[in-house]
Parts: C-alpha cells; structure tokens; sequence
C-alpha cells in the first residue's frame, strides 16, 4: 500500500490518522521477501554443480579412473536421496509442505546425478546392451515414484521428460521443435497420443484429488505437444486437414474452457496463440486468398482483436464465476 493512496484514503476520511500511522509504520518495516531470489540461486545452484562435476569427470577420466568415478557418483546420488527422505513429511496422496527449504533440491540433484549414473554406466560398460529404451523407462519409472512421494513438481517434470524421450518424442520447451521429426505422420499420431494420454492422467488423477496441484505440470507438457502436433498436421497431412482443423478447434475450446475456469492465464494464451495460427492458416490456405490489401487488413485487425483480448482478459474470466 503505497502512500500515495494512503494520504487519499486518509483525506476521504475511509481512514483515520491513527490507521495511517500503523500502515505507514508497517510499509516501513515490513520484511523483503526473497523467496523466488533464494529458489532461482538453488536452481542454478544444483544445475552448475551438476555440470561442473559431469566437466571435471570429463576432463581427469583418465587419472581419476572408471570405477573411481562410478562409486562417487554413486555415493553423491545415494546421499542426496537419503537427505531427501531424512527430511521428508509424511506420505500423502494431497500436497504437503516439506520440512527443509533444501531437500527438494537436493532431491533433484540426486535425480541429476543418477542420470549421469545411468548414461556413464551404459556409455563405459553397455549394461542395457541394445535395449535402448530401458535407459530413459527405468528413470521415467524411478522419477515418478520419487515425485509423488517427495511431492515435487520438477521431478515429475523430468518423468514426464524420460517418459516421451521412451516413446520418441522431445517435450522440452528447447527440443520440442528441433528434435522431433513432424513431417512423419506417424510422429504427429504418436505426439497426439502421448499428449492425449498426459491430459486425460492429469485430469483424472486431479478429480481424485492425487497430487492434485500436479494437474498443472500434465497439462503444460500435453498442451504445447498437442497443439504442436494438430497445427503440424494441418501444414503437413494436406488430404485430412479438415479432422486436423476441427482438431484444433476443439483443443482451443478445451483450454480456454480449462483457462477460464481455473483463472489461469498461462492455458488461455496458449489457446489463443496456437488458435491464431491455425485459423491465419487456414484462411490463407486457399489460392483465392492472396490480395495484398487482405492480408494487411487481416492482420490489422486480427492483431489488434488479440490484444484487446488480453487487455480484458480479466473480465472475460470473472464471467465465469
């Protein structure tokens, strides 16, 4: 509360002197919260070290020695999931407020660690042989176990992440474009499933009331893979355009749906985003369509309609209430 608005509530009369004092008095010794300061330094915290110890392996293989270096990484991942568990609440299917500020994140970099277990082991010895696909299930099985138990959404996040490398297809926001081959229609049916089946275990596992502040983190993963899929069909399958554009239309309506009822702003600029694309698209698609003047009007007015959206987004979603 600012004291600007302070002095006009205090002139108003909505306030007396006496309140001014003590709001004054507490805007000047409140605390500073650096809660998202202290959680970005951990983060960065755990990825540095992580790589600079995969950099330091890398450079003294040769001193340090194979089973040296196995039974370090071992030992660091074994004692950064026993810390975890030593200061982990009580199970419980509902969100639970951890009993150290640091074991979350000392839980992921043992998760971190264990990949880098996983892949040395397999790189310096093959202990999966061919069956490549092990190397990316086994942590996508062990991570998901972990997150539900320790209750942590980055965890889940590196499930959700091993789980669709397992199936073939990259879900980070960095690769989802780079490393997945959508000109194969065979992939974009794979992404769709994949992301159809992350909304529907989301969805469920919520209405259950399990883990239900995880719904976010299934959601965010299949929505970006779902629309990215339907609008690459829609460019790519010329001949099933129409099932691809209804597709979208349909995924739009969802999320806005989803966006207004849970007031998440995220979910619906997503939909409009990936909306807006598809719909320019489709309008342009035609040979007909390609007059100068159109396109400039077009997106003239169509730009602006988008942000007169998200300039009164607020209202839109309060009418749902």
């Amino acid at each position: 509360m600012g004291h600007n608005l302070l002095d006009r509530l205090v002139s108003e009369g909505s306030i007396t002197s006496e309140q001014y004092a003590f709001f004054t008095q507490y805007e000047a010794n409140k605390p500073l919260s650096l809660s998202w300061e202290l959680k970005t330094v951990l983060y960065l915290g755990v990825l540095l070290f992580s790589s600079g110890a995969g950099l330091l392996i890398y450079q003294n293989i040769d001193t340090i020695g194979h089973q040296a270096i196995i039974a370090l990484i071992g030992v660091v991942t074994f004692t950064c999931f026993y810390y975890a568990y030593r200061n982990q609440p009580s199970f419980s299917i509902t969100q639970v407020q951890p009993t150290s500020a640091f074991a979350g994140y000392i839980l992921l970099l043992g998760c971190l660690t264990f990949l880098t277990l996983e892949g040395y082991l397999q790189f310096q010895y093959n202990i999966f042989g061919t069956r490549y696909g092990l190397v990316t299930f086994l942590p996508a099985v062990l991570f998901f176990l972990l997150a539900y138990y320790f209750d942590h959404r980055g965890v889940l996040s590196l499930a959700l992440t091993a789980l669709a490398s397992w199936v073939g297809v990259s879900v980070t926001p960095l690769d989802i474009l780079e490393n997945n081959d959508f000109s194969e229609p065979t992939f974009i049916y794979m992404a769709l499933a994949l992301g159809a089946g992350l909304v529907a275990t989301g969805w469920y596992l919520g209405s259950q009331n399990i883990k239900k502040h995880f719904t976010f983190t299934y959601l965010n993963f299949a929505a970006n893979l779902l629309f990215i899929a339907t609008l690459a069909g829609l460019f790519i399958i010329d001949a099933q355009w129409p099932l691809f554009a209804f597709l979208l239309a349909g995924l739009c309506y969802g999320f806005l749906t989803y966006a207004r009822r849970s007031a998440s702003f995220w979910f619906m600029l997503i939909a409009v985003i990936y909306g807006y694309i598809g719909l320019t698209y489709l309008i342009f698609r035609s040979d007909t369509v390609n007059e100068f003047s159109f396109a400039m009007l077009y997106f003239i007015l169509s730009c602006g309609g988008v942000i007169y959206f998200f300039l009164n987004y607020k209202k839109w979603i309060k009418e749902s209430g």
